[in-house]
């Protein structure tokens, strides 16, 4: 038999791992080239992962709900006679037992659990001290983030999780950081009675009872964890859209006549943005440890809301080197496929910058929280009209004029004031310079 190990398929850049929602074939039945063989989901969207050729499924090495690094051997396959891999078959088939944990194969906890005489660091508290759960699994994520804050795994141990069969979650080490570790030195000498984890309860009240979603939960995970890495500054600025609302509201009938594609003002803002990171190419950042990686294309995310009410972020890529036509139509590609969810990963993936349009739904202004790894995230307020003083050759008057909040949330850790000040000041001015005459 030419048994070929399927490994967990790359689904975007940065993303490093995936989880199993649903397994569509059973171990021991046959599939076409092409069939869907599971469904990954990643913190952008889920995936169906199909079978690169004909054969049958011998064994499966995780399980539905498992967190598995890229990579990854997550199946035995056996390749029918009369098909062949369209790539170079894997390495020879080396036997490996089905693991119901999500650890990595590097990692100091393997796929048991946690050993009472291993800690993540040196400095940790003699682990004879306690007693600890051995049934507790960790991932990479997890095990990466204990290992920088220097918890062990006896601390691990008595953190409560939020996960399935009780996992520890990302964001339930980024709250127990950011309470301030009240199970650190808890029951550092055992009672007769043997440990306990602290009782440490809130009064949440009384009402209906509403699960979250694993889309809901992954959005709660990842708003925490950016949150706990970036200390968040925001800086607002107003720009008067006056003449930019008048030219699209003289122009979008003849462009969607010429082009075939409602004018918004999405892309109107993007452009802005885009021009405005050409001039501050540092807020087109991300921070590697103690490096500024400055990225070469400009990717714009559109935080967009889903039917569920969730949200996701597609992306507008080399936004910078696209015309008004090629932003209308890649913006309401985007927003469509958003509707109709389907959304692919490539179509989620790579942003280096946000936009987030908080006036949608009829807010003032905002503050954003980052999308990690980014360095800042802009939220573009209502447009609405007032009364504002203008300053004229003959004198100072009170017109109506079509107003909108600007507002830049960004990491104080690589972004000053300055630069951000700088940078919004900027956009602002490409949003009101608007040119009258310009030709669609």
């Amino acid at each position: 038999m030419n048994k070929t190990e399927f490994k967990m398929p790359r689904m975007g850049e940065s993303i490093t791992e995936g989880t199993i929602i649903e397994w569509y074939v059973k171990e021991g039945d046959s599939f076409e080239e092409g069939d869907a063989l599971l469904e990954v989901a990643t913190d952008k969207v889920d995936n169906e992962v199909p079978a690169p050729f004909s054969g049958k499924m011998i064994s499966q090495m995780f399980n539905a709900g498992d967190v598995v690094p890229i990579g990854e051997i997550v199946a035995i396959l056996e390749l029918s006679e009369i098909s062949g891999p369209k790539k170079s078959p894997s390495k020879p088939l080396k036997q490996k037992h089905k693991s119901n944990s999500s650890s990595a194969k590097n990692s100091p906890l393997g796929a048991g659990g946690i050993s009472n005489s291993t800690s993540i660091s040196s400095s940790s508290s003699s682990p004879s001290s306690f007693r600890v759960n051995e049934n507790i699994f960790i991932s990479p994520l997890v095990d990466s983030i204990a290992r920088k804050n220097h918890i062990s795994y006896e601390e691990l141990a008595r953190i409560p999780g939020t996960g399935k069969d009780g996992r520890l979650r990302k964001s339930d080490l980024s709250e127990y950081l950011a309470n301030g570790r009240p199970f650190k030195f808890a029951q550092a000498v055992p009672e007769p009675s043997g440990f306990q984890i602290p009782d440490l309860k809130f009064d949440k009240g009384k009402g209906k009872i509403i699960e979250m979603d694993r889309m809901r939960q992954m959005i709660s995970d990842h708003m925490v964890f950016s949150k706990h890495t970036s200390p968040h500054v925001t800086a607002y600025v107003e720009a008067d859209l006056t003449d930019m609302a008048t030219w699209r509201n003289k122009n979008k009938d003849d462009f969607q006549e010429k082009y075939g594609e409602r004018l918004t003002f999405t892309p109107l803002f993007v452009e802005a943005v885009s021009k405005a990171i050409v001039d501050f190419p540092m807020i087109n950042s991300s921070l590697d440890g103690k490096n500024i990686i400055v990225k070469d294309e400009i990717n714009i995310g559109m935080a967009t809301a889903l039917p569920s009410g969730n949200l996701i972020v597609p992306v507008v890529k080399n936004a910078d080197k696209k015309n008004l036509q090629e932003l209308a139509a890649a913006t309401n590609e985007l927003a469509g496929k958003a509707r109709d969810n389907k959304l692919k990963a490539d179509d989620t993936s790579g942003s280096t910058f946000t936009i987030s349009n908080v006036g949608t739904f009829g807010s003032l202004m905002g503050t954003p929280i980052i999308n990690q790894p980014e360095a800042a995230i802009l939220a573009t307020g209502i447009i609405k009209k007032r009364a504002e003083v203008m300053e004229r050759e003959d004198g100072d008057t009170i017109e109506i004029r079509q107003m909108m909040y600007l507002s830049l949330s960004f990491d104080h850790r690589i972004v000053d004031g300055y630069l951000a000040g700088s940078f919004l000041r900027r956009i602002a001015d490409y949003m009101e310079d608007c040119d009258m005459d310009r030709k669609i």
